[in-house]
């Protein structure tokens, strides 16, 4: 890793299928802040979770760094942050500890009936966006074209299964969970100690940028 600056180092880490575009209004001060875009790669073969949040881990160049990820990328940078050294995790609508699993996801974990999702249909990005978005996409079709850059049917299905097989019992330190009272994927009722962002929905990094780029300096400096 390189040698430690006076930039905070932010890393943002995207939600399944999606590529780092989903940032692209987030502005952080660069006078104190520096950003960085992570991207998903296809994992190999029989790949767990652990194996490739440390993987992931190669991209981090700068230690002490902040990790910050989008519902599946949330769960990410937390299993990242068990191989390095980090400032802080910011996950975003996303979950910290599998009491906060969805009945529904809980429920696929138990049946397996996530396995017969019809996962072959990714490359309609209608159907792609509901699953990793959570919401119709019809009046935004074109928007949400732009931010599904993975789209590979291998990579789909692990992403499901590892979501709902995801366990956490203990809180990582340092870390802060920042959530959309209106978010359908990941609903609040089952979320605790977290920073409420009023009509946030699951894809409030996009919509509510500007809440992010008022609250996010202060959240990583406190």
């Amino acid at each position: 890793m390189r040698m430690n600056d006076n930039l905070i180092h932010v890393y943002c880490m995207p939600g399944m299928a999606a590529s780092s575009a989903i940032f692209e209004y987030i502005k952080l001060p660069n006078t104190h802040f520096k950003m960085h875009f992570l991207e998903w790669d296809i994992p190999p073969h029989n790949c767990t979770f652990t194996s490739y949040a440390e993987q992931m881990c190669q991209k981090i160049e700068h230690g002490n760094s902040v990790l910050l990820g989008v519902s599946l990328g949330g769960l990410l940078v937390q299993e990242m942050s068990k191989f390095i050294e980090v400032k802080k995790i910011i996950i975003i609508s996303s979950i910290k500890l599998t009491q906060e699993m969805p009945n529904k996801m809980n429920f696929a974990r138990y049946t397996g009936v996530h396995k017969i999702l019809p996962t072959s249909l990714v490359n309609n990005v209608e159907f792609l966006a509901k699953y990793a978005f959570g919401e119709p996409v019809v009046k935004r079709l074109d928007l949400y074209k732009r931010y599904m850059s993975v789209r590979d049917t291998n990579y789909i299905d692990w992403c499901i299964d590892k979501m709902v097989h995801w366990k956490q019992s203990e809180l990582p330190n340092n870390l802060v969970h920042i959530h959309g009272e209106k978010d359908t994927v990941f609903p609040i009722t089952k979320i605790k100690d977290c920073i409420t962002v009023p009509n946030g929905t699951h894809t409030m990094i996009i919509h509510r940028a500007k809440w992010f780029n008022e609250n996010l300096p202060a959240i990583i400096l406190e």
